[in-house]
């Protein structure tokens, strides 16, 4: 099970916003964490196609790698 708290299904913490020269911004909690390209942009527009929502966070969380350990500092 990919999401053992239902975080990628309840809260949706990514998004993604489409770019001229098929690129895409993906955004986790409203900070721009990864740029795609080329290949994963293709995919994400194959998910985007299947309109299923789970599934787009699913992948964009994937995509975007493990960039988040719980160890980073909340700037205030």
């Amino acid at each position: 099970m990919e999401d053992k708290r239902n975080i990628l299904r309840d809260d949706q913490p990514f998004a993604y916003k489409l770019l001229k020269n098929e690129k895409a911004q993906i955004y986790y909690n409203n900070k721009m964490v990864k740029i795609l390209t080329r290949k994963d942009y293709a995919n994400l527009i194959r998910v985007i196609d299947a309109d299923d929502a789970y599934s787009l966070q699913l992948f964009m969380a994937k995509v975007t790698g493990n960039f988040k350990h719980g160890n980073e500092k909340i700037n205030k």
